[in-house]
């Protein structure tokens, strides 16, 4: 396991924080994740426009486009699927975000055509990643995300 020490600019001098590289891991599965979810959706035919779109605190990961639709993506990776599946934790709070995001772009790039929104599941197992692609993974409704 990777140490570091951090330093934060608004803690008084000679203060640190410890942290693991546990952080870091997590992180870069999450890259990996999305990188492998970018390809897997580029050979399926889509356009991917943006990667890690961000509004205010709300962050899309894929935003692609098919012929018809423009599709917002969250993609969810984990390195085992001992704790579930990694579309299981796109829960309510998720989507909300997700929709919320998704709002904020369109009013930037209006376009005429449909929304879809879909989860990308990988687990990066030793044999090599297994990508799962929920499209349609949840809708907008006017109670909120189903």
């Amino acid at each position: 396991m990777l140490n570091f020490t951090a330093s934060y600019v608004d803690r008084p001098p000679g203060v640190t924080v410890r942290a693991s590289g546990r952080m870091a891991e997590h992180l870069d599965t999450g890259r990996e994740g999305e990188r492998l979810a970018c390809r897997f959706l580029e050979e399926l035919g889509f356009e991917v426009l943006h990667r890690n779109w961000r509004h205010a605190r709300d962050e899309v990961d894929l935003i692609a486009r098919t012929a018809r639709e423009i599709v917002f993506v969250e993609v969810k990776t984990r390195r085992s699927d001992r704790s579930g599946q990694p579309f299981e934790a796109v829960g309510l709070a998720k989507r909300r975000k997700l929709l919320r995001a998704a709002e904020a772009y369109l009013a930037q790039h209006p376009s005429e055509l449909d929304v879809r929104f879909d989860v990308v599941s990988i687990v990066l197992g030793p044999s090599g990643p297994r990508i799962e692609h929920l499209p349609e993974a949840f809708f907008n409704t006017p109670d909120g995300p189903q």
